[in-house]
């Protein structure tokens, strides 16, 4: 019976996403990096006052992250890994926009994948990683 049980709790637990929470500090330079250089659109903005801290989501495709002006929600210096596909297509676009505080280069690692790291201006990095098909397996 411990068995039959232990499955049905297991069935019953679905998880639907993770969303990576990041401080910032400000929200002129989070805008600017974020929308402007990422791509990035604002889906909502909260804050319990109007002079209180920003803590909103921004999105792209299937990705989703909040950004936190809060200080008890997170450190600076966080690390995402976002697995896609296009990681080439998103090293052009962003190359080509001469964002003049970052250059990310375009990187074959050793575990067959192909990335993309970005650090935002609050020491946030976000690694940008496509497997390569042949190397999977």
């Amino acid at each position: 019976m411990v068995n039959q049980e232990r499955e049905r709790v297991a069935m019953a637990i679905d998880f639907a996403k993770t969303i990576p929470v990041l401080r910032i500090f400000s929200v002129e330079k989070a805008q600017e990096f974020y929308v402007g250089y990422l791509g990035f659109k604002v889906d909502w903005e909260h804050r319990f006052e109007p002079s209180f801290p920003l803590y909103t989501q921004v999105s792209r495709g299937g990705l989703l992250l909040h950004l936190s002006e809060h200080h008890g929600d997170c450190t600076p210096g966080a690390k995402v890994f976002v697995e896609m596909k296009g990681v080439r297509e998103l090293h052009a676009e962003l190359s080509a926009k001469n964002y003049a505080y970052l250059r990310p280069g375009l990187e074959k690692e050793p575990w067959g994948a192909t990335t993309v790291t970005v650090t935002d201006p609050f020491m946030n990095r976000i690694v940008f990683s496509e497997s390569d098909p042949k190397s999977t397996g």
